[in-house]
């Protein structure tokens, strides 16, 4: 198994996945191979091709929040192509694309509308032949032609062609899911950092804990061998003592001597033993000092 594929087989290799695979689904819900068309009709009403002398702000006044998106194309344009652009984009409304054709316009409409299947094809059909009624009397002035559209589209509603209702423009679910997950990375990510740097923190003491504690093993015992080597000195001056005192004295001596080594490789392990076989020797050097 390559080197990727055992990442990808560990959780967080999956987890990658999982990101990755809701990011596309986000970017594609989002419109990232919309055309400009469909980019423009996400979030507006109106769509008005370069040179075609719509006001696109008025237009979106005109039209409000109602389930009605309209497209001005160029003239020549395929209209009918021009209703798949925006299928997507536009879903949920009833389209009209309209194309200036000489003293008249060139139209096509589509209904994106909920609901909208093979039960309800005559209402679709009624609205897309409708709503477009009555533009050709305004062939110069495309403001006054949407006005009529729009007129078109309440009589729609109030006669019950096209459901009523306002079109709402909101982020698509894999938005919300990422927004989502975002949120619960920081959170999830926020905790680990957390518990991190508490073990690290409990880490770092108990180690100064272990090193104060060793320090002070280390120095108790140097303390008790310089007071065992002072003793030692003390009682090597008191060269008019018997023998038994002179004997007990060289052993003293020779065990302080096969304990050197063991002090000068004296760690936190052993401190504490060597200082306790060192008070013992010291102990012995006391009463040997005694008359």
């Amino acid at each position: 198994m390559s080197r990727i594929g055992r990442f990808l087989a560990t959780p967080f290799g999956l987890a990658v996945l999982a990101c990755l695979a809701l990011a596309g689904w986000a970017l594609w819900s989002g419109g990232v191979l919309d055309g400009t068309v469909a980019r423009d009709v996400r979030t507006s009403s109106v769509y008005a091709a370069p040179g075609t002398g719509l006001d696109e702000a008025a237009a979106e006044r005109v039209v409000g929040n109602r389930r009605l998106v309209v497209l001005l194309l160029e003239p020549g344009a395929d209209l009918r192509q021009g209703c798949d652009r925006v299928r997507h984009a536009a879903d949920g409304t009833l389209v009209l694309v309209l194309a200036r054709d000489g003293d008249e316009y060139e139209q096509y409409g589509c209904a994106l509308l909920p609901g909208v299947g093979d039960e309800n094809f005559g209402r679709a059909f009624v609205a897309e032949t409708t709503i477009g009624r009555g533009v050709d009397q305004f062939p110069d002035r495309p403001l006054d032609a949407l006005k009529v559209v729009v007129v078109n589209y309440d009589t729609l509603v109030r006669s019950g062609t096209v459901p009523d209702g306002a079109r709402t423009i909101s982020p698509s679910l894999p938005r919300y899911l990422v927004a989502a997950a975002a949120v619960l990375a920081v959170l999830l990510g926020s905790a680990v950092v957390f518990a991190a740097g508490r073990r690290a923190g409990r880490l770092a003491a108990d180690r100064r804990s272990r090193l104060a504690e060793a320090g002070d093993a280390r120095t108790a015992l140097s303390a008790a061998a310089a007071v065992l080597a002072q003793q030692i000195i003390d009682l090597d001056a008191r060269d008019h003592e018997s023998g038994a005192f002179r004997r007990r004295f060289r052993r003293l001596v020779s065990d302080y001597t096969a304990l050197l080594d063991e002090l000068a490789a004296a760690d936190e392990r052993t401190a504490g033993s060597l200082t306790e076989r060192v008070e013992a020797l010291s102990a012995r050097a006391r009463r040997l000092a005694v008359p």
